[in-house]
């Protein structure tokens, strides 16, 4: 089992920037990649960044550039970043972190809580 709780979101205007964090606890030598999704008003759940275990990071289009993902797994620490910068209306969301946690030859997914991003003047 992991479990993430996700932090940082907030109201900010066009053009700004915010960091939200995801701690990790439980079974962290199980995950095999950890990452970001958003879900807006109306709109499907999508893969906003991920970081796998072996150094592989994937960002979506819209996002690349402006967003960055990052890890700390240094001693006591499991977080996973996500830095958001020249933010746009259209990044509102909900934000939620996941992790693709494989134990033996089983896959699972963990959530977060969510986190709502609010980016408006």
């Amino acid at each position: 089992q992991v479990q993430l709780v996700e932090s940082g979101g907030g109201l900010v205007q066009p053009g700004g920037s915010l960091r939200l964090s995801c701690a990790a606890s439980g079974s962290i030598f199980s995950i095999d990649a950890i990452g970001w999704y958003r879900q807006a008003p109306g709109k499907q759940r999508e893969l906003v960044a991920v970081t796998s275990s072996g150094g592989y990071t994937y960002y979506a289009d819209s996002v690349k550039g402006r967003f960055t993902i990052s890890r700390d797994n240094a001693e006591n620490k499991n977080m996973v970043y996500l830095q958001m910068n020249s933010l746009k209306p259209e990044d509102t969301a909900v934000y939620y972190c996941n992790a693709k946690v494989r134990i033996g030859v089983t896959e699972s997914d963990s959530w977060g809580q969510g986190t709502r991003v609010t980016v408006s003047s």
